[in-house]
């Protein structure tokens, strides 16, 4: 009997889908602790800019084609403006003023908005098994990062004082939460018309320096001491975050993004807060609830929902109709039985 052995291409293909969503959330751990020595505008900045200069010298080594005519460097700009600028922009702003659980919360219900555009501009098939496990994947991404107070009193009926609390939120930055999971998922949509007309390493590269540049513009006006009390650690965490968190993370993810079914694919940044968990759990001693680890289990069966509808509604289709030709059988069976 022989033995198959699966190609590399085919062990390592697997890795490069949730390569992405594991960088982006070390990355977020790695930031965690350089965040009060620095400011938003700078970081978010720093995130991309160097990290495009790093994607670009890459496209360059490879022989990609550089973006060409003004159809392809208008769609670049808005590409640059919204998941470069205006994602890490919101983004960096919105970590200084919120939270990091509830805030991922409201970034990770992104897939949802990319399921719904991309069902309408390119036909993605979600199907009723794709919308429970968006489903699945927001209410697990919620255990995950809520405030378990909240989940309780939920459980139990009881909303005394919830109102008060959930409005508070548009006073702490999460709405720049929402507004960066917006960008982010129009983003996702972007790149598709994007890749039409430019190299899909080169708009990585290219997007995350045009998106860069503003940022920094912002910071110098608007911020003062951005670096004078950044550690060598500090600049360790940041260098991480711009190398693997960006440069790397984000060229695997635009390149899958403009080949790959968007619904299935995007349903994968689900597992970034479950990496930023278990990696703060590691690194930094974080600690995570029972309600978290069902949130985390959740999370892992929303992914298998998503990427498996098609073979699962087939699955149901199937069964279903065996269903009804017993049943058909069965009367019919009854049907002779009377006559005879």
């Amino acid at each position: 009997m022989e033995l198959k052995v699966k190609q590399p291409q085919q062990l390592l293909f697997p890795l490069a889908l949730i390569a992405p969503f594991f960088l982006w959330g070390t990355a977020m751990v790695a930031m965690k602790g350089v965040i009060p020595n620095t400011t938003p505008l700078f970081l978010g900045g720093m995130r991309i800019l160097p990290a495009g200069i790093l994607v670009l010298i890459f496209g360059i080594i490879l022989k990609r084609p550089q973006p060409k005519g003004w159809l392809a460097w208008g769609w670049l700009s808005l590409f640059a403006l919204v998941d470069g600028a205006l994602f890490q922009g919101f983004l960096a702003e919105g970590l200084v003023r919120t939270g990091a659980g509830i805030g991922s919360v409201m970034i990770d219900t992104q897939p949802l908005t990319v399921a719904l555009l991309s069902s309408i501009l390119f036909s993605d098939r979600v199907r009723k098994i794709g919308w429970l496990g968006l489903g699945f994947g927001v209410l697990g991404v919620s255990l995950i990062g809520l405030p378990e107070q909240w989940i309780l009193q939920g459980l139990q009926g009881n909303f005394t004082g919830l109102e008060f609390e959930i409005s508070r939120l548009f006073d702490s930055g999460e709405w720049l939460m929402l507004l960066a999971s917006l960008s982010m998922a129009t983003g996702t949509i972007l790149i598709r018309y994007v890749c039409r007309h430019v190299d899909s390493v080169m708009a990585t590269g290219w997007h995350l320096i045009l998106g860069g540049i503003p940022l920094f513009f912002l910071s110098g006006s608007l911020e003062t001491q951005q670096w004078q009390n950044i550690s060598f650690d500090g600049w360790l965490a940041i260098s991480y975050a711009t190398i693997f968190g960006s440069a790397i993370a984000y060229g695997i993810f635009f390149y899958l993004a403009s080949t790959r079914n968007l619904t299935s694919f995007s349903s994968l940044t689900f597992l970034t807060p479950v990496f930023a968990l278990l990696f703060g759990n590691l690194l930094l001693a974080e600690t995570l609830s029972p309600l978290q680890w069902v949130g985390v289990s959740l999370t892992l069966v929303s992914i298998y929902l998503i990427n498996q509808r098609e073979k699962l509604s087939h699955v149901l289709q199937n069964l279903q109709t065996q269903k009804k030709l017993n049943f058909e059988q069965l009367k019919g069976e009854k049907t002779r039985k009377s006559e005879g």
